[in-house]
């Protein structure tokens, strides 16, 4: 049972309730049911948790966890769950639940296409005969990541080649109604020349011809890629934290 000031139901009226901001516009499923919650300055929701997080929230933390902590009480999340929750200190989610595993990471968007980046014609869309590929330089290159060839969640593959030689991948994650940029790594022989740049630029310029926002997730820790997708236009910023039930 949600108990909060306000209930919510449907994605149009959570989306109103947070003012359209980007990352629900991207985190409510268009093709899922989606029922919420305002409480005290937060706005949450949960959603089938097939292919994604149980629920989210944006604004004050404080609340949110106050919720999500009585839908664990009342067995409505239960231990193997993602919440991706407004950006909390690790000790006061650790208070709150049995925690498995914790991220910290940015989710940032664009509105504006990036400037144009060396070797970016090179951006090609892969298609089903890349896959075996894609699998190849994601196990060598990101082997931790979520976004795979085969995953229903990816509308598209995108891609750099040096030769006959896949060396650049990322997916279009798009699940919302903004742009969504996912898994994005390059082999570890060719990094330091570009090739992140131009695969990011490339990837935002054909998902900007679609949508009138794009954004990417990135771990907090990564300062690096987070100061290059800063250069290329993705100054919107929130900080999330993402909770794996234990």
């Amino acid at each position: 049972m949600i108990a909060a000031d306000q209930v919510l139901l449907g994605r149009d009226t959570l989306l109103a309730a947070t003012g359209h901001h980007p990352y629900a516009r991207h985190a409510l499923w268009r093709d899922r049911a989606a029922r919420g919650w305002r409480r005290d300055g937060a706005v949450g929701w949960l959603l089938p948790p097939e292919h994604g997080p149980a629920g989210g929230a944006l604004g004050a933390a404080g609340p949110a966890l106050d919720v999500f902590a009585g839908l664990v009480a009342d067995g409505t999340l239960h231990a193997g769950q993602w919440l991706h929750l407004p950006r909390t200190d690790p000790a006061e989610v650790a208070g709150r639940f049995t925690v498995a595993r914790l991220d910290e990471w940015d989710f940032l968007w664009t509105t504006a296409a990036p400037p144009e980046q060396p070797e970016e014609e090179r951006v090609v869309r892969l298609t089903e005969a890349d896959h075996p590929a894609l699998s190849a330089l994601i196990d060598e290159a990101f082997p931790s990541t979520t976004s795979r060839p085969g995953d229903p969640r990816i509308v598209d593959w995108y891609g750099i080649r040096a030769g006959d030689r896949l060396v650049a991948c990322g997916a279009d994650r798009t699940r919302g109604d903004i742009g969504f940029l996912a898994g994005l790594t390059v082999a570890p022989d060719r990094r330091g020349r570009g090739l992140g740049a131009a695969l990011t630029a490339g990837m935002t310029r054909a998902l900007l011809a679609r949508h009138d926002q794009v954004a990417l997730g990135v771990y907090t820790a990564n300062v690096g890629a987070i100061r290059l997708y800063r250069r290329l236009g993705y100054t919107g910023t929130e900080p999330r934290t993402s909770v794996h039930l234990g």
